[in-house]
This record gives structure tokens, sequence and C-alpha cells, in this order.
């Protein structure tokens, strides 16, 4: 499956592989220099822990690498009454008579902790391009399913601070 990755997404990765290729390989080569000079590396736990380190980072780069290549670019733009990728939705929930605020979120910094959905799941999806008052059916399973109504949309500026999820 490909990641939908908007233009801000794509930044931040660059950013972060940009980071981890100046900044942290250079500290992990430095890591595994100074492990090695402890002598004998078979029981040189330094040593282990900072290749390991090492390889770790040179993962995810190459992670994110694969990941823009292989990624759709979508918009974060959306008509001012409807549901879109960015913006702070107030949702009530019938079966329980509670309301929750979320922000939809592309699939890479979905954080349900956060109240960050990602447009793949299954609210996340429902709920994208609908307006204010639709009410809709969320099928969970064959046998189960809930229905919610937007109640607001908020246009919301992009939070410096959302980071690109680790796996």
């Amino acid at each position: 499956m490909r990641e939908q990755l908007t233009k801000s997404d794509v930044k931040k990765i660059k950013d972060e592989i940009e980071y981890r290729k100046l900044v942290v390989r250079k500290e992990a080569i430095e890591a595994v220099k100074e492990a090695r000079a402890h002598g004998d590396l078979s029981e040189n736990f330094e040593y282990h822990a900072a290749k390991k380190d090492k390889n770790k980072n040179e993962s995810r780069i190459r992670y994110l690498e694969r990941m823009l290549k292989t990624a759709e670019i979508v918009s974060d733009e959306s008509k001012e009454d409807e549901v879109g990728i960015n913006n702070t939705i107030t949702i009530y929930f019938e079966e329980d008579e509670e309301e929750q605020v979320f922000r939809l979120v592309t699939s890479i910094r979905g954080n349900s902790m956060k109240n960050l959905i990602s447009t793949e799941s299954p609210i996340g999806k429902a709920i994208l391009g609908h307006k204010i008052g639709d009410r809709i059916q969320i099928k969970v399973n064959d046998s189960y399913s809930y229905y919610i109504i937007i109640k607001e949309i908020e246009n919301t500026a992009e939070d410096e601070t959302d980071t690109i999820r680790s796996y």
C-alpha cells in the first residue's frame, strides 16, 4: 500500500533524512569507533550497542527514502464546509451520547492518544469529504456498526510538533 503524504509530510521526512545522515550518522560512527577502541569485541557490550544504534539509524533512513519514492502526494486543502486533512472535527457519537474532537491527518501522523485520527482509520475514511450535520454509519464488522454526526469542522494550521510515526 502506498502511503498518502501531504507536501508538509514530505518536507518533514526530507528534514529527518537529512538530520539522520548529517548528525545521527556521524555520532553513531564515532560511538562505534570509540567502543571498538575498548578492546575485545566479542565481549564488548558498548560496541554491540553502538553497532545496533548505527544500524537502526541506517534502517530508518532507508525506510523513509523508500516511503518518499512510493508515496502518493495528497492535498491537505479542503472546502471550508467539508472534512479534509488537517481539519479539527467535533463528532457526536449517538450510541454514547458523547462528543469528541479529532484532527484528521495522514496515516503516518495518526496518533489516537493525541486525538489525531488517520484518513485510513474507519472513522477517518467515513468522515472524509462529509459536511456538518451529516449522519454517518461506521461499520466495525459484519455484525456491528454505529452512527456519528459531524457537529463542527475547523480548519487547523498544521502543528510543527507533529511527528512522522516510527515503525
